[in-house]
């Protein structure tokens, strides 16, 4: 991998945190403050964070600019990627892990996957 790819690989896994930072904190002042119960509020959640998501890596990460189809794209594989995080953990568990493996397990194989999709696909 060349120098300017692993910048925007190491882009991507810091618009990672901060959008997973933006997705708790959405989520937590909404079941704290706004009375609104989990579900609801990470999905609203997820919403909020997959668009600072796009913004962060269609910008930044990626160095593009913001267009219908890449934004799309962008969606599709946000919305595998969620597939593939529930595929996951299900697995994990159905094999006898616990949830921190899981979890471990999610954050090995998920943002790979999406970062090889959106370089390849959603910004090519």
């Amino acid at each position: 991998m060349n120098r300017a790819e692993r910048i925007k690989l190491l882009r991507f896994g810091a618009s990672g945190l901060l959008v997973t930072g933006l997705h708790v904190t959405v989520a937590m002042t909404l079941i704290e403050y706004a009375g609104t119960g989990p579900a609801l509020a990470n999905a609203l959640a997820f919403a909020c964070s997959t668009g600072g998501s796009y913004l962060l890596n269609t910008f930044w990460s990626f160095s593009s600019s913001p267009a219908l189809a890449n934004a799309w794209r962008f969606a599709t594989v946000s919305l595998g990627g969620l597939t593939l995080t529930a595929l996951v953990s299900h697995a994990t568990a159905v094999a006898g892990g616990g949830p921190g493996l899981g979890i471990a397990m999610v954050v090995c194989v998920v943002p790979p996957v999406t970062f090889i999709a959106h370089r390849r696909w959603t910004y090519r």
